[in-house]
């Protein structure tokens, strides 16, 4: 009986699918404002999907571990973050194989929003 458990078991993982990564990064919010949302997707996608945040609001000071799912092809990703006032900032192609965090910065005299990556 503990040969065909084996057996089973053998054929099981030969079968299976390889299951994607899960990665970790941090976003940091010194804005000066709060963000409502916050949305990643690869670089190569036409959506955004949905909002990481959910209902949460990720406070100027404060931040937040994001997971995704990563691939062997896929390290290069977007960022787009909305403030509660609608207005938003976005970055193209995060190489998140690499990046641990992103702290986020606003520039009151240039209306800009830029990105530290660590």
């Amino acid at each position: 009986m503990k040969n065909y458990a084996v057996l089973a078991a053998l054929a099981a993982a030969a079968f299976a699918v390889p299951a994607q990564a899960e990665e970790v990064f941090t976003v940091i919010n010194k804005t000066g404002y709060d963000i409502a949302e916050v949305y990643i997707a690869p670089s190569r996608s036409n959506d955004w999907e949905e909002d990481i945040l959910g209902q949460d609001v990720l406070t100027d000071g404060a931040r937040t571990n994001i997971d995704f799912a990563k691939s062997e092809d896929t390290c290069n990703w977007d960022m787009k973050v909305v403030y509660t006032d609608g207005d938003n900032a976005a970055w193209q192609g995060l190489n998140l194989c690499e990046i641990l965090s992103v702290e986020l910065h606003y520039n009151a005299s240039t209306g800009k929003t830029s990105a530290l990556t660590e």
